[in-house]
């Protein structure tokens, strides 16, 4: 018979209780439930002691009842996360951040992801609701009305009462990116507007206007591309809006798309049609999702700090949940501008057509 199951079960078979844990290291029950559920009553006991007392949980095996907790305290200890994607690189580095806060704090998040979709939005903020969130965060979702919950929005872009925002600094990523551009010469550049379904897409589009006239670039019609539906979340998508703004027959020198998603669909549309990247035209991106930095060639862009950004919307909830601190409306973030390979000085003829010797390749197989 092994020693340790008996000790790890009580009789008939079932889970080590907390009780059990108190009496094998002769402590109150609610001193060791402080230590385990790391509380604000546990910051009194010695680091000695707390080590005994996770010591003796992981030998009994000991399993906390997670339910039985939330029915003592009134608490479900769990968050609900509203996203408009799951899948796409920007909303797995957010979520990412936000579940490695969580997961330290003690608490469950769930989530869900309504596509734009606005009936999907209500019904799934209601089905949370239900499950006994005891807060939202939402990504890159338009909300417009206030939540019954404590609530912070990454890239809401509303003022909505009751709700934080998490917000990058549009112009300063604006000024930032065609800075660059001017800097290297370039004068005609093209101009990449987000999808409407993107929150970030007019705050972003205004802040290049003003950061455009503030440093003399002309935004030019034949020159600014409206991507639509979803050519934001993946390179696929993004490819048939780059290869329409190539077909205006337009001369230009630099290119600063939506995103890096757009940016890498703008540098293949270009290379399959002989251009050279930045030879003949520089591209420039914007959030430095993992792929930028391994596209060819590499690309420059605004990073967005993403995973930074969900750790600071999970800490602004759980001080807004736990009424810690002052509410703040509105919390902004600093970008930063990555310079890699995709931008170079511009050239001194503006290329109309492809390189001497380039052949204009057919399109590609997706």
């Amino acid at each position: 018979m092994n020693p340790r199951k008996n000790q790890r079960e009580n009789k008939g078979g079932r889970a080590v209780t907390l009780k059990a844990v108190a009496a094998h290291v002769g402590l109150t029950p609610g001193t060791v439930s402080a230590v385990l559920n790391n509380s604000p009553a546990c910051r009194s006991v010695p680091q000695h002691t707390k080590n005994r007392i996770l010591a003796a949980a992981r030998e009994l095996n000991y399993r906390p009842n997670f339910l039985a907790r939330a029915l003592r305290v009134k608490r479900t200890f769990t968050i609900g996360v509203i996203a408009a994607e799951i899948g796409d690189t920007y909303g797995s580095m957010v979520i990412s951040g936000i579940e490695s806060f969580l997961r330290e704090k003690g608490f469950f998040y769930l989530t869900v992801a309504h596509r734009h979709d606005r009936k999907l939005l209500e019904s799934y903020s209601q089905l949370l609701l239900e499950r006994g969130i005891e807060g939202f965060i939402t990504i890159d979702t338009s909300i417009t009305q206030p939540f019954p919950l404590p609530a912070v929005a990454l890239a809401g872009h509303r003022s909505i009462e009751g709700v934080t925002n998490i917000i990058l600094d549009q112009r300063r990523a604006a000024q930032l990116a065609l800075e660059h551009l001017v800097n290297l010469g370039h004068e005609d550049i093209a101009l990449m507007k987000g999808p409407a379904v993107s929150s970030d897409a007019e705050d972003r589009w205004n802040s290049i206007c003003l950061a455009a006239k503030e440093l003399g670039v002309s935004v030019r019609p034949e020159l600014t591309l409206q991507l639509g539906g979803d050519a934001a979340s993946d390179p696929i998508s993004g490819y048939p809006f780059a290869k329409e703004l190539l077909n205006r027959n337009q001369r230009f020198t630099a290119l600063f798309a939506y995103n890096d998603n757009s940016a890498i669909a703008s540098i293949r549309v270009l290379q399959e049609n002989g251009f050279q990247v930045p030879g003949d035209i520089s591209v420039v991106g914007f959030d430095d999702i993992q792929a930028a930095s391994y596209a060819n060639p590499s690309l420059t862009t605004v990073r967005q700090p993403l995973r930074k950004m969900g750790e600071i919307a999970a800490s602004t909830l759980l001080d807004r949940i736990e009424e810690r601190g002052e509410y703040f409306p509105e919390i902004a973030v600093e970008p930063e501008f990555v310079i890699r390979q995709s931008t170079a000085r511009a050239p001194v003829c503006a290329p109309q057509e492809p390189a001497a010797g380039a052949r204009r390749a057919a399109a590609p197989t997706v």
